[in-house]
């Protein structure tokens, strides 16, 4: 089961992704496991030296008691910090974001997500990718 961000990769040339563990409570789990999030309006930054998630909506789990979470929280996101220095010194440079693409369960179980930094695309970049993908479809239709 994999929630994927298919709207970031139309809005961003991703350069570089890496694997975050996310920092949960247990009902956001059960929701992520029913497959109830959303990435819209979804971005991360920098607070203190870590890496947070905003206005990521995880649905509030329907069988939760009083003690549910709030669905568009800010949520920690776990790298190492030989990665969180690269990510922040990327962050300094004009044109970048740290988008999230994915979100996925390891094998461990742990919810996991997949960022990618991204820069910008200009609408003339964005024509040109809906070209190229035509053109590849196309082609996928002939070569059948």
């Amino acid at each position: 089961m994999a929630i994927s961000n298919k709207q970031a990769y139309h809005e961003y040339f991703i350069e570089q992704t890496y694997t975050a563990g996310l920092v949960l409570t247990g009902t956001e789990v059960k929701s992520l496991r029913a497959g109830k999030a959303s990435f819209n309006d979804a971005y991360c930054l920098f607070h203190k030296g870590e890496l947070y998630i905003k206005s990521l909506h995880i649905s509030e789990y329907k069988l939760g008691t009083i003690y549910n979470h709030l669905p568009t929280q800010e949520r920690k996101l776990l790298l190492t910090k030989k990665e969180l220095k690269k990510l922040e010194a990327k962050m300094k440079e004009k044109g970048y974001t740290i988008v999230p693409l994915k979100i996925f369960f390891a094998e461990s179980g742990y919810a996991k997500i997949e960022i990618g930094l991204g820069k910008g695309k200009k609408l003339h970049d964005k024509r040109e990718t809906l070209k190229q993908k035509d053109v590849d479809r196309e082609m996928k239709r002939y070569i059948k």
